[in-house]
């Protein structure tokens, strides 16, 4: 099709999110009618106001409409960027999301990933996560690999960045869906891993490139985390919060959700302990749990969690026995404890620590992973 009858169309479905009135659920009722966002603006007033409960006022809204330098400076600033706009009844709009009564009437989309796959996984939580969520969120993505899911999540900081950075570090494709427009990366301590994205999955917004960064997009981007995936997991959250919104879109779109358990005495697991007690949410005790739930086959042969099938020597069980999920303990704590010999001691936490079953944190600290 040439490209500047393409431009046209877009320009009208650039035009058609810029009626305040008319938000997703009634513009895909007026798709439904007239098919294409031209026919709408070209149609009558009558033809218009046949459409049941549409009403005089946003008929002349649509009629009177004349301003089209937004979406011109849209399609000027999408070419430029090697954006593709993808409208609510276009091929190439995510058709899990499209599902969704509140789908946004178009997206902005910057990557390679295909944003239409048979396996998608959002993984939310905290901003401000434990040592235990943000090791917990990379295992689940290092488990989930061998099923190759596309990982998308929101780009915030915490639970959100270590998801994306953990699919890149395990060859998985990921989307982070923005708050705000393409022509900026919020926070901007997040400008490098959004290259690595774009480079290895992309970037999906909602927003024009002159809208500017408002509290309340914030809420609306999760229904899209939500709408576009098969299952949403929540790591660690309060009660109150994004991942809280997220989880419970996912839920009312009649997806799965999964919630991590953690400690009942820890705020960070507070939020996930809600959802579970509401049933709104099952306990995500391991990945199988979500592949079951799913019905996923493998793609590959790796196993899962190989080293805890590892047997430990006597100190390293005792080594084990005296760290913490989610509280560094101290490498002198370790020793007072233990009563190992200092080659004893080295030597078995070098093992653990090779083993995965222990991580090495800043200030010769120690923080148990598995087992």
């Amino acid at each position: 099709m040439d490209t500047q009858i393409l431009d046209t169309e877009l320009r009208y479905q650039i035009a058609l999110t810029q009626i305040e009135s008319i938000g997703p659920s009634l513009a895909k009722h007026l798709l439904e009618h007239f098919g294409t966002a031209s026919e709408i603006f070209n149609a009558s007033k009558k033809d218009l106001l046949d459409i049941a409960y549409f009403g005089n006022y946003r008929a002349e809204k649509i009629i009177r409409f004349n301003n089209f330098t937004a979406a011109d400076t849209e399609i000027s600033f999408v070419h430029k960027q090697g954006i593709t706009p993808l409208f609510i009844n276009s091929a190439g709009y995510p058709k899990k999301l499209a599902a969704c009564l509140d789908a946004p009437t178009i997206l902005y989309y910057k990557g390679n990933a295909p944003i239409n796959q048979s396996r998608i996984i959002s993984i939310v939580g905290t901003r401000l996560p434990t040592h235990y969520g943000k090791w917990l969120t990379s295992l689940i993505v290092e488990q989930l690999a061998p099923y190759n899911p596309l990982i998308i999540s929101g780009l915030a900081y915490g639970i959100d960045v270590t998801a994306h950075q953990s699919a890149l570090d395990c060859n998985l494709q990921t989307i982070g869906v923005l708050a705000h427009s393409l022509a900026t990366i919020y926070p901007a301590a997040h400008q490098h891993i959004a290259k690595d994205i774009i480079a290895q999955g992309g970037l999906l917004t909602e927003l024009s490139s002159t809208a500017r960064i408002e509290k309340f997009n914030f809420p609306k981007r999760n229904r899209i985390v939500a709408g576009l995936s098969d299952a949403t997991i929540v790591v660690e959250t309060e009660t109150k919060g994004g991942s809280m919104i997220t989880a419970n879109l996912a839920f009312d779109y009649d997806r799965q959700v999964f919630a991590c358990p953690g400690k009942i005495t820890d705020k960070k697991s507070s939020g996930c302990l809600q959802l579970i007690q509401t049933q709104k949410a099952a306990i995500l005790d391991s990945v199988g749990t979500l592949i079951d739930a799913l019905g996923w086959a493998p793609i590959t042969t790796k196993p899962i969690s190989p080293k805890v099938q590892l047997t430990l020597s006597g100190p390293e069980k005792t080594i084990l026995a005296l760290l913490d999920h989610q509280i560094p303990v101290s490498i002198d704590e370790i020793y007072l404890k233990s009563m190992l010999p200092n080659a004893a001691l080295a030597s078995s936490l070098l093992n653990l620590e090779l083993y995965g079953l222990i991580g090495a944190l800043p200030g010769k600290t120690y923080l148990r992973l598995l087992g």
